[in-house]
């Protein structure tokens, strides 16, 4: 045999080894390609480890014997390895007080990482049904499977889309252009259609068949890629005129921001950062992070004067900080807000978070569970109303978005009064130096390309920045630095087309191409009984 020949017949060899694995070796092996996987996401963005990951899950699919449950056990296990690995830096947050809470950090890692993974058990589930190993059709099942799976992931149990397939190409903004027409999801489900093809390298025969599934995936990349640089080229984002933005990171630890005897000095400590540095007499706006007071501002007048000094004239103080019921009314309830603060110290705006986390702000049955929330106080956070448009002093209308709010595909804005922009409130301290402010930022970005709007994100710990409506970050401050960052506002875009349909087109895509590939399926079924049944009829 020749060399040629050898090199031709490899993919072969490996998949029958692969798909010949059987119980626990077919598991540790879906297990750790789903960790493989995992590299490929911010900020590794290791995507030629994804390839190999997601072919071999394919190939581990074609060994399943009993279907149904097979094929989810596979998927389980890959995506348990997946998520583990991608968002282990939990256990950071536990960590803050180890004490009460590390105790947690294995069922937190193992245990989201478990429930996240039975997405990923019925994206190969749904796929097992109408999977016919060595079909080149499979691998299309695969990528629409998956991108039902993803969004699934949005809203069930409230949802927890982080870690989409599409942040993988955060580095290259031209390959994300196209989640302006087909959102997250819809470029998600042609990176998997893309990564997943070269399986068929191993399937017998076909050869015209094989060639054209290699075509599609490559035109799959390379077409959003083509389109998006040109539109990166021809697509011209100017700035808003008069308007200039200080995003201020004081990066506190954890440890710091929930010191009891250090919130006054902390701050205060944010006052002075932002006016220490040069050009504060030219700024529309100042904005702080997420609870960057630990003092209810509404019912603290006194501070709210304090923390004013902050405010430019003319413009506002954006800041963090939660807010509880007025003194005499009942329930007792407090809320994680977002405050827009004039320079005497009135209001100009306020917003409740409105998408909790679960047990780091509330605890889900909490009258059963015997925990308490991760965050500091015994009263849960109540939900605030959903996405709305502020209009502020001096300042184009505004969608603001508190943390996680961010990471949630065509529910970031009030899509019946559309803001000019959005700005992010996060605090990722509670995670440290670690991948999840990096995947945070990442998915943020997202939005800004869906939505056509430029995105300000104000993080304590970082990541800050400036994002334009075409996901280009035009202003950043680092991780795990210290600072202020001024910049102008980036005009917003037209709606795109994401902007006016959401995710509606990429799922209804996907639920037409799996019904057709169904159809399919089940003709060739049927055809194929036949033709037995004819075989073995008694001449």
């Amino acid at each position: 045999m020749t060399v040629a020949a050898r090199a031709a017949a490899a993919p072969g060899r490996i998949a029958a080894a692969v798909a010949g694995l059987r119980g626990a070796r077919r598991h540790g092996v879906a297990l750790g390609l789903g960790m493989l996987a995992a590299f490929a996401l911010p900020p590794v963005h290791a995507v030629p480890l994804l390839l190999v990951a997601l072919v071999g899950l394919v190939w581990l699919l074609d060994g399943v014997v009993r279907r149904h449950r097979g094929s989810f056990a596979v998927g389980w296990w890959f995506g348990l390895g997946h998520f583990a690995v991608g968002i282990h830096w939990i256990a950071n947050a536990l960590l803050v007080d180890a004490a009460a809470f590390g105790w947690m950090i294995p069922f937190a890692v193992l245990g989201l990482g478990g429930v996240l993974a039975l997405f990923t058990g019925a994206a190969t589930w749904l796929a097992g049904l109408i999977w016919r190993p060595g079909r080149p059709g499979r691998v299309l099942a695969l990528a629409v499977a998956w991108l039902l799976a993803e969004w699934l992931r949005m809203w069930v149990a409230t949802g927890f889309p982080w870690n989409m397939a599409a942040t993988v190409w955060m580095p290259w903004p031209a390959m994300l252009q196209s989640a302006s027409v087909v959102g997250a999801l819809g470029l998600g489900g042609l990176t998997v259609y893309a990564l997943t093809a070269p399986a068929v390298l191993a399937d017998p025969g076909g050869g015209r068949v094989k060639t054209a599934v290699l075509v599609l995936a490559a035109l799959a990349l390379a077409v959003p890629a083509g389109w998006g640089a040109w539109r990166l080229a021809t697509v011209d984002v100017g700035v808003v005129e008069g308007v200039r933005l200080r995003l201020v990171q004081p990066n506190l630890s954890q440890a710091e921001k929930i010191n009891p005897d250090l919130r006054h000095v902390n701050l205060m400590d944010h006052v002075a950062l932002t006016r220490e540095a040069a050009g504060f007499d030219g700024l529309t706006a100042v904005i702080w992070p997420e609870t960057a007071s630990a003092f209810p501002l509404n019912a603290d007048l006194g501070r709210r004067v304090l923390v004013a000094d902050a405010a430019p004239t003319g413009g506002v103080l954006i800041t963090g900080a939660p807010r509880i019921t007025a003194p005499g009314e009942t329930p007792f309830q407090v809320w994680n807000s977002l405050y827009a603060i004039r320079p005497d110290g009135s209001l100009a705006g306020l917003y409740d978070k409105a998408h909790l986390v679960p047990f780091g702000e509330y605890v889900p049955f909490g009258d059963i569970l015997p925990i308490q929330k991760i965050t500091p106080g015994r009263v849960d956070f109540s939900f605030g109303e959903g996405p709305r448009t502020l209009r502020l002093p001096a300042l184009p209308p505004v969608s603001p978005l508190i943390c996680y709010e961010v990471i949630f595909p065509g529910a970031v804005v009030d899509a019946a009064d559309r803001p000019a922009w959005m700005v992010n409130l996060t605090n990722d301290g509670w995670y440290g130096l670690s991948p999840g402010p990096f995947q945070h930022f990442a998915t943020a970005r997202l939005r800004a390309v869906e939505e056509g709007l430029p995105l300000v994100r104000v993080a304590n710990t970082g990541i800050s920045g400036i994002v334009d409506p075409l996901g280009r970050v035009t202003g950043r401050l680092d991780l795990g630095t210290r600072g202020v960052l001024d910049g102008a506002l980036p005009v917003a875009l037209p709606p795109t087309i994401f902007a006016q349909t959401g995710n509606t087109g990429a799922v209804g895509a996907g639920l037409a191409v799996f019904l057709l590939l169904a159809v399919q399926h089940w003709r060739g079924r049927r055809e194929t009984r036949a033709a037995s049944f004819s075989r073995d009829r008694p001449q």
